[in-house]
């Protein structure tokens, strides 16, 4: 059975599963929905919900007072801070300054693109010198978040929705969902298997979306996500700028064209991938080498693909 929406985190969630009966897939499917929505909003910066401390609020407080969060926030920001430090700075949930110019530019190109613009840099360069992630301040024992910079704002998009797919999968399954696909927007998270053997995700090709997948790859209870170029971009004097910003050089990253990493845990995947998407190949390589269960593929722009060590085995 499958079914899907439209409602969360801004793009097409799917869920596939097999149970044994087509009341038991609908309840776990609403109840999946509901913990999605909740992920959704908790973690939404641009809207506010009734009742509802979310990263909006905590933006707004910013330089103000501490705010307090649902612990699913807290815990989303310790992995932040953890994969900071994991990726050297490659994935900073702290950009939200840098990130709102990019995302404010690219919201203008599309609705006007005959006036397109960049942001400026030195705007850029102001923006980035709010994106230090020790400003976070995080009190769990009161269950607060503090943005001791003013002009600091927290901008999840590299790990929120993965992460958001780990935990509802995990909670599906602590409800007996033993076997199911979950895509929100491209993000693949299986729980255990089909009845006839695992479950598989494609990679896209991003040179060529009708060409079918470059690499099928196999997933039991494993997340596969992929970051790349060709999803949200803009187009300025004939060039397009893609969503992924490099925190070194404040603008698109050109290493790659996508990058995909498959590991057991959504949250990790998502936030390597935009790491790796943020680093020439050599550090992405070593990165993925160092950890355990992780492989990754990345798409070059001259149209050529490497993989991990350990990337092909995975492949069918």
């Amino acid at each position: 059975q499958s079914v899907s929406w439209f409602d969360v985190f801004d793009t097409v969630t799917i869920l596939q599963g097999y149970t044994t009966s087509e009341e038991e897939f609908s309840e776990q499917a609403a109840a999946l929905k509901v913990d999605l929505t909740e992920y959704h909003q908790l973690y939404d910066i641009y809207n506010s919900y009734p009742d509802m401390n979310n990263l909006k609020t905590v933006n707004d407080n910013a330089g103000v007072a501490p705010v307090q969060v649902d612990q699913k926030i807290i815990d989303l920001v310790k992995l932040g801070k953890e994969m900071y430090e994991l990726t050297d700075g490659r994935v900073n949930i702290a950009m939200g300054s840098v990130l709102s110019l990019w995302h404010d530019a690219r919201e203008a190109g599309l609705a006007n693109p005959e006036s397109a613009a960049l942001p400026g840099m030195e705007a850029l360069e102001e923006a980035a010198a709010h994106t230090d992630i020790d400003q976070v301040i995080l009190d769990e024992e009161a269950g607060t978040i503090y943005l001791a910079d003013p002009e600091m704002r927290l901008d999840v998009g590299s790990l929120g929705k993965g992460y958001a797919v780990e935990m509802v999968c995990q909670a599906a399954q602590a409800r007996g969902l033993e076997s199911a696909l979950l895509s929100v927007g491209g993000n693949l998270r299986a729980i255990g298997e089909k009845p006839e053997g695992p479950w598989a995700g494609g990679v896209e090709n991003p040179w060529d979306s009708e060409a079918g997948s470059l690499f099928t790859v196999e997933l039991t209870d494993c997340a596969l996500v992929t970051s790349g170029d060709y999803q949200r971009y803009y187009t300025v004097d004939g060039k397009q700028y893609h969503h992924i910003i490099d925190p070194a050089t404040l603008m698109p990253a050109t290493y790659f064209d996508s990058v995909t990493v498959r590991c057991p845990d959504s949250g990790m995947a998502d936030g390597l991938s935009t790491a790796l998407f943020n680093m020439p190949l050599e550090e992405g390589l070593e990165l993925v080498e160092s950890l355990e269960n992780v492989e990754a593929a990345w798409m070059l722009p001259d149209g050529s693909t490497r993989t991990s060590s350990g990337f092909s085995q995975w492949c069918r």
